[in-house]
């Protein structure tokens, strides 16, 4: 699933840099749940294997677009997309 099916599927309209609309993610994130924040928007979905995936999308961020995952035993992983394609930052 690429990210623009993503933003579709929840009706979410905002300008992000090209390169993200084509890139893929996990299609586990269209059985999330959908929050709004003041300029930003988040989906968490909770796994069978008690592992939490949140994608928060911010438009106006310098990483639009922030995976992050939470494992069961507290620690976190996860990846910003920055403006262009060969910005990534694990985190």
């Amino acid at each position: 699933m690429i990210l623009r099916e993503l933003l579709d599927y929840f009706e979410i309209d905002v300008e992000l840099p090209e390169y993200l609309y084509e890139n893929p993610f996990n299609e586990v994130f269209l059985k999330g749940n959908l929050s709004k924040n003041s300029n930003s928007y988040d989906i968490t979905i909770k796994t069978r294997k008690d592992v939490t995936h949140t994608m928060i999308i911010n438009p106006g961020d310098s990483y639009p677009v922030v995976i992050l995952s939470i494992l069961p035993n507290g620690k976190t992983n996860g990846t910003k997309f920055g403006q262009s394609e060969d910005d990534l930052l694990f985190i």
